[in-house]
């Protein structure tokens, strides 16, 4: 039976459903944009379902709670900052194993990372929130790669290596201190007390720390 409409009376669009997978990444999305201007702290289901335009119940089918939500926008914002970082290598010309092409591309490898964290404090920040979401032990095997910031350092570090500017018998773990440099120097200068240090100040800090890092492969 057929249920009569009144006359003049405009018939309802059908609902439309969204994609699969839509609702989650518009809310990874949101919340990115959250920990953009507010860090982690401003990430929030409830903030990133107004902004999506749905139900808060809505989120629950995605997201247990706000930690989760909080877990998945942290691998999104160290998947922006590995970006940055391939980006910076990709963008230094010459062959692999070249010497001095190897030493450009760990230069660029580390500006990038301190621009990230320059440029971007609440998603650089947001990345390192949650550090049991991301793998930091050495690959299983000799041609492991992740694509991960420390994935991009290892594999520079391994360019070295085979364009002999770095000893193999001290590559072993080298990335761990290397990684330390930079990343103490980019929340020293972003949250840290030289915060408010002049921006000639900062970079000079960045350039003397990189050279640091290359002077140490010698």
């Amino acid at each position: 039976m057929t249920t009569s409409r009144p006359p003049g009376e405009p018939q309802q669009a059908p609902r439309r459903r969204r994609p699969r997978g839509a609702v989650r990444d518009g809310l990874v999305a949101a919340g990115l944009e959250l920990a953009r201007t507010g860090g982690p702290d401003a990430v929030s289901l409830r903030e990133a379902t107004r902004q999506v335009g749905v139900v808060p119940n809505a989120a629950y089918r995605h997201f247990a709670d706000r930690d989760e939500l909080l877990a998945a926008v942290c691998a999104a914002a160290m998947r922006r900052l590995t970006d940055r970082m391939a980006a910076g290598v990709a963008r230094v010309g010459g062959a692999h194993g070249n010497a001095i092409a190897a030493r450009r591309r760990l230069g660029a490898i580390g500006t990038a990372y301190l621009d990230f964290a320059r440029q971007e404090p609440g998603l650089f920040a947001t990345a390192f929130a949650v550090p049991q979401q991301h793998a930091y032990a050495a690959p299983d095997d000799e041609t492991g790669r992740d694509s991960t910031p420390l994935g991009q350092l290892r594999s520079v570090l391994d360019e070295l290596v085979d364009a002999g500017v770095l000893d193999r018998e001290r590559r072993d773990g080298i990335e761990y201190p290397i990684w330390s440099a930079v990343h103490g120097l980019a929340v020293l200068t972003g949250q840290g007390p030289l915060r408010d240090g002049p921006n000639a100040f900062r970079r000079r800090l960045e350039q003397l720390t990189l050279t640091f890092i290359a002077d140490s492969l010698d």
